[in-house]
Parts: structure tokens; sequence; C-alpha cells
């Protein structure tokens, strides 16, 4: 098997065409065709199903994309082990960090600390709304997430790391205080609010919670990126319900004068670490791993 076709077969399903493929390659279109059409003949599969929008897989393809990122991962990884001749970690890792979670806040110390103690690891970083790192797991484009829920999902293996407790954040102008004291979601009804989609896990938490309270949800705007969120609040355009430390992150960023509350019935989330249960970790993932535990464990404390 040649490893070069591997590499291609990726290329082409990411880019979602032939043509692109090949510029990003490098290599002429018929020649990268040949190197499909001789992996096709080595799997005696027809791994990519082409049209005039693009490429898509078959399910032969899926399984062959797969194992092909853990393949090269491999590679990359054996070809590191040697360069470094077992002097010092050297790889690349990557880790998915949800958005609208206390995950997202842990980028930068993941980054500084995995620097500091391996500087021959290149981690690589995605926080992204538009992909489901379960199922990127699966296909060997990340090796571990920190993501909402417990599973189960075939192919992958959840660790509770702790749960998320929730919090109403509001411009005092809502007739918000602050205080201790939680705040019945009740008083919630009718709020005019700033979420994330309903397929978030977040918003999946909050929806539940206003169904079982028999409330009405007055959703204004549907929002993905968590800085537009704090500033949209701050603006009084309306409030929103975060994870706790999201909502930190917004009082904390704001000049305004803006309330976090806790609330009763309690809303909340488990964060969990995903990886595949399919492979196992290399040297450098099982570092990253332990600082990213260290990291989510000093978080857990300080709630």
């Amino acid at each position: 098997m040649d490893i070069r076709r591997l590499r291609s077969f990726i290329v082409i399903v990411d880019t979602g065409s032939i043509t692109r493929a090949a510029d990003v390659l490098h290599i002429a279109q018929p020649a990268l065709s040949q190197q499909l059409a001789a992996l096709e003949d080595h799997f005696r599969q027809k791994l990519l199903i082409r049209s005039q929008q693009g490429v898509s897989m078959t399910e032969a393809g899926k399984a062959v994309y797969r194992h092909a990122q853990i393949i090269l991962r491999q590679m990359d990884q054996a070809q590191a082990d040697v360069t470094a001749a077992g002097s010092t970690l050297v790889g690349r890792v990557s880790v998915g960090l949800v958005p609208f979670s206390s995950a997202a806040t842990l980028s930068v110390d993941l980054l500084t600390e995995t620097r500091k103690r391996h500087p021959g690891i290149l981690l690589h970083l995605t926080e992204s709304v538009g992909q489901t790192y379960s199922q990127m797991i699966m296909n060997g484009r990340l090796e571990m997430a920190l993501i909402h829920g417990t599973g189960p999902i075939k192919g992958v293996r959840f660790e509770p790391v702790f749960t998320e407790e929730f919090h109403l954040v509001a411009h005092s102008d809502f007739g918000m205080e602050p205080g201790e004291t939680p705040l019945p979601v009740s008083a919630l009804n009718d709020l005019p609010l700033l979420l994330p989609p309903p397929y978030n896990f977040v918003r999946r938490a909050i929806d539940l919670a206003f169904t079982r309270g028999r409330l009405s949800l007055n959703v204004v705007a549907e929002v993905e990126i968590v800085r537009t969120l704090g500033r949209a609040v701050s603006r009084g355009v309306g409030a929103t319900i975060m994870p706790r430390a999201i909502a930190e992150r917004i009082v904390a960023e704001s000049s305004e004068p803006i309330v976090s509350r806790v609330l009763t019935p309690r809303i909340e989330e488990t964060l969990s670490l995903c990886v595949s249960d399919q492979s196992e970790l290399s040297e450098p993932a099982l570092a990253v791993r332990s600082i990213l535990m260290e990291l989510t464990a000093r978080l857990k404390s300080q709630g």
C-alpha cells in the first residue's frame, strides 16, 4: 500500500473535490484520479461517488477514511519518535474543546502547559460549533475532546469529568439584582433570551428545564459565538443562560453592570472526556490528556 494514496484520499474527502485536492497537493488531476483508482482497485470497492457538487464517501470509503487517519497519524508518530530518539515527547496531538462550556476556557492554559512541559508536541486545538466531535474522533480527525454528554455512542468512550451548573447572565436593566440566593427559573418566563441553536447541548438542557416547569422560552436570537453573545448581553439585547465558566467570562469582559445568578431548579450538563474505543492514545496524546485532566480538576475545585 502506497501511503501517498491514503494521504491523497484524505485530501480529496476533506476538500470535497478531486480538482481542489489536486490544487492542494500540487499534482495533475489525472494523476490524482489514477491514485484514487488504484486505491479502489486495492480494496476492490467503490470509495467515492462523484457528482456535479463534488465527491461523497460510500460506506467503504468511510471505513478507509477512518483507518487512513489512524495509519497516517501512527506513521507520523513513528517518524517523530525516531527523530526524537527517546529524548523528549514529539508528535502532533489534536484536541476538541466544545464551545459554550468550561472546556472553552481551558484552551490557553492547555497550550501554555503543553508548551512548557512538552515543547516537542504540536498541539492542534479545535473549538467548532459546526462539527460533531464524537464523529471526528471516530474518523480519526481528533484524538480526544471535552464535550457535553455521557453517551453512549458506538465507537467512542466517555469519561465524565464534572457537572456544569448554568447561570442566568443579564444586564441590570432587566431588573435582576446580584445575590447568592438561587433565582427561580419561573422568574425568567418570557425574558428575552440569547441562546445557542436547539441542537446544542446547552440549549437542550435549557429547553428541558423550561419544559419541565411549563414555562415559555422567549428566544429572540440564536448565537453560536461566545464573544458576540457577551457583547449582546452587555448591550441589553437580551439575557442568556450559560455554564458558570462562560457566565463568569461574560461578566469579567463587560464594562456594564452585568448580573450572574444561579438558578433553581438547577440547570446543568455533564462535561466528559471523549476518546476512541478503537485505538489507544499515543504517548504524546497521553501526556496532553494528563494536562487536560489537571486543568479540569482545577476548574472543578474552583466551582
